[in-house]
């Protein structure tokens, strides 16, 4: 990351939180980047369990959770989400999560930076009103 290439909060789909929890040093970047900006680093609700296995490290995901700002997952971003969803030609389980990440992220002040191993399924999903970054 470059400093100021982040205006707008941090959002973290499952795969972005697990780096964040593996401290992988490009999230260690963005993350660095994000505080330098003085913007939050943000997750839904719903993502760290998504993001738990039976070998995720509990005391490096505690930490990470943390540091980080949770979301609910109020009746306004399940609506949202459904509308994202229709909106996109899409539905059930299969984009459920992905849909609730994006509706967080749109509902934060700012145009949220989602960090994401599904860059296409958000693209879908938010259009221009977010800025969709692909983890390498």
């Amino acid at each position: 990351m470059r400093s100021g290439a982040l205006s707008g909060p941090v959002v973290l789909d499952a795969e972005g939180l697990s780096r964040a929890v593996r401290k992988h040093p490009y999230l260690q970047a963005v993350f660095a980047e994000a505080k330098d900006s003085r913007v939050p680093v943000v997750v839904s609700a719903a993502t760290p369990v998504e993001v738990m296995h039976p070998r995720i490290d509990r005391a490096a995901w505690r930490w990470t959770l943390s540091t980080i700002r949770t979301e609910p997952v109020t009746r306004a971003i399940a609506e949202s989400a459904a509308d994202l969803l229709m909106a996109a030609g899409r539905g059930g389980h299969a984009h459920a999560l992905d849909a609730i990440v994006a509706a967080t992220a749109l509902a934060l002040p700012g145009q949220a930076t989602i960090f994401t191993s599904d860059p296409g399924d958000l693209r879908g999903l938010v259009g221009r009103r977010a800025t969709v970054v692909a983890l390498r």
